[in-house]
């Protein structure tokens, strides 16, 4: 079996090649919970619902949000009757919120949820959501405390970042599990501080990737993050914004990390951090590309 550690928008396009070279039954995806929130009433998971819809190859690839052809009926219906929403949300996905939203008050957990709606939608993947109790995240920015969505939506990534904070929160049930049973854990190339090392900061997690071939992409392309806000919290909390950076983040629990070809002058220094380094094309544009990338970080282990 292979574990990805996934975030939502980097690491759902390496498991769109990951699904054309592996047996999906073999494939788990543990998937970041620490921006989960209530939005316009309703429960938003973004991260787990971008892995099941790109699991189901419904997933609208211009955002990297929601469901490809959606309607937004119900949203464009608030905006005029003038409530416009902080997250705009088609309706079909909207659907997928209330039925979390609904069932959460009936007392299920997160995990029985995304498992039950996993199975409605045909997924033969695991997918499991890195805890069931949610985790507050604190930007500290120079304007004061944000939460996620206000740094990212409302502020437009626009403050200063002094410190990213998480509370700490226990692993789902099959978490730990699922990573002692793997072969092999892939890494995936999400925003490291608000993606990654809030699963890996979970008790019992670090020690059980110490004890596993993990492999991990770096998700940082020269000096740029391949997308979102991943420099700006780095840069707060100490790293190079490189994948110098990467690797001395994940130097703890990670055997080799993949970097860009772009970068394949670092390849000694990284090699020196984590003990082994693979240079390939990590921008993932077409298909092709995502499918090559995949058996590369899959035959890696035997390089």
């Amino acid at each position: 079996m292979i574990c990805v550690l996934s975030g939502g928008t980097g690491t759902p396009k390496l498991i769109q090649g990951l699904k054309e070279v592996v047996d999906l039954k073999d494939l788990s995806i543990i998937v970041n919970t620490v921006e989960n929130n209530y939005f316009s009433g309703v429960y938003v998971s973004g991260d787990i619902d971008v892995v099941l819809y790109t699991l189901k190859d419904m997933i609208d690839e211009e955002f990297w949000y929601g469901i490809k052809g959606d309607t937004y009926i119900t949203s464009e219906y608030l905006e005029k009757m003038g409530t416009p929403e902080k997250i705009r949300i088609g309706d079909r996905d909207r659907a997928t919120m209330i039925q979390k939203t609904l069932m959460l008050e009936e007392g299920y957990s997160l995990s029985e949820i995304v498992d039950i709606q996993r199975k409605y939608l045909g997924i033969e993947s695991k997918v499991i959501p890195m805890s069931d109790v949610d985790s507050d995240i604190v930007i500290e920015t120079d304007i004061g405390q944000l939460d996620f969505h206000e740094f990212l939506i409302e502020k437009q990534c626009k403050p200063t970042v002094k410190d990213v904070v998480y509370s700490d929160v226990p692993p789902a049930p099959e978490l730990i599990e699922t990573i002692e049973k793997s072969e092999m854990v892939i890494i995936g190339p999400s925003n490291p501080i608000t993606s990654i090392m809030p699963i890996v900061s979970i008790g019992g997690v670090r020690e059980a990737l110490r004890d596993k071939y993990v492999v991990a992409v770096s998700p940082i392309v020269g000096t740029e993050p391949v997308s979102g806000p991943a420099g700006k919290f780095m840069n707060a909390l100490g790293y190079d914004v490189s994948a110098i950076g990467v690797a001395e983040m994940y130097k703890d629990f990670v055997d080799k990390l993949i970097i860009d070809n772009e970068d394949k002058e670092l390849s000694s220094k990284i090699k020196d951090i984590v003990g082994d380094v693979g240079v390939t094309n990590t921008m993932m544009k077409s298909l092709d590309i995502k499918k090559d990338l995949a058996n590369f970080i899959l035959k890696s282990r035997n390089d």
